[in-house]
């Protein structure tokens, strides 16, 4: 993930060997001495192996910064009861990866069981104006884990991100509870004092993840199918 233009280099390495045939048998003696015993064989060392070939240079590898670092969706209640019930904020605020920029990749990964449930200042920067209670909270944050994601199965969310021409979106593959979907994701990128920081905004289907939806009371009260994304990353 970087403003230069991804490169590939491959290096292929032959080597010809040239060998002599075997001179011919000496012609053999109408009589011959009681040969000797023959001595030992020496044992013949197997030639070296080739070495192997250097790998292309991948360049220097960034780490994804984590206290810069964040990723928050926001699912929104459903349902002809979605009035008493609230929409909700979930964040990643602890993210590990690396960044190689002369190959303009990218690597991540968050663990679900460590995502914060309605903070109040992101609930306030998502234009949500009611805080659940605590206990609220609780109970969407096991409800998330157990009924909708299968946390314990599925622990991990991996990301992988490639970059083409400057000015192109990023390729993504985001890989949740099993299944990977690809998608091509806008980005904002700014590199300034060896930090690079990418930013955007984009919306998931639970379903195209094989996720349901949680929902109660035959979906009078549910939450949406479609989730609202936003990232800002940082790596150094």
């Amino acid at each position: 993930m970087t403003h230069r233009q991804i490169t590939f280099a491959a290096l292929a390495l032959c080597a010809l060997a040239a060998c002599s045939p075997l001179p011919p048998p000496a012609a053999q003696p109408a009589q011959t001495a009681q040969p000797a015993p023959a001595a030992a064989a020496k044992p013949v060392m197997p030639a070296a192996a080739p070495a192997p070939t250097q790998a292309a240079d991948a360049g220097p590898l960034l780490r994804i910064d984590s206290a810069r670092s964040l990723i928050v969706v926001t699912v929104r209640r459903g349902g002809v009861l979605a009035r008493l019930g609230h929409d909700h904020v979930v964040a990643s605020h602890a993210i590990s990866g690396t960044v190689a920029p002369r190959q303009n990749r990218a690597d991540f990964t968050f663990r679900l069981d460590e995502m914060k449930v309605d903070e109040a200042d992101l609930r306030q920067i998502a234009g949500l104006d009611r805080q659940p209670s605590a206990d609220a909270i609780a109970g969407t944050r096991h409800n998330m884990l157990t009924k909708v994601l299968d946390a314990e199965r599925y622990p991990l969310v991996r990301v992988h991100a490639e970059r083409g021409a400057p000015g192109q979106p990023l390729q993504v593959a985001i890989t949740l509870h099993g299944v990977t979907r690809t998608l091509a994701l806008p980005v904002t990128l700014r590199e300034e004092h060896g930090v690079i920081t990418v930013t955007g905004t984009t919306t998931l289907k639970q379903t195209d993840f094989g996720l349901t939806p949680f929902s109660v009371m035959a979906g009078a009260m549910a939450v949406q199918d479609q989730m609202e994304v936003r990232f800002e990353l940082s790596a150094r």
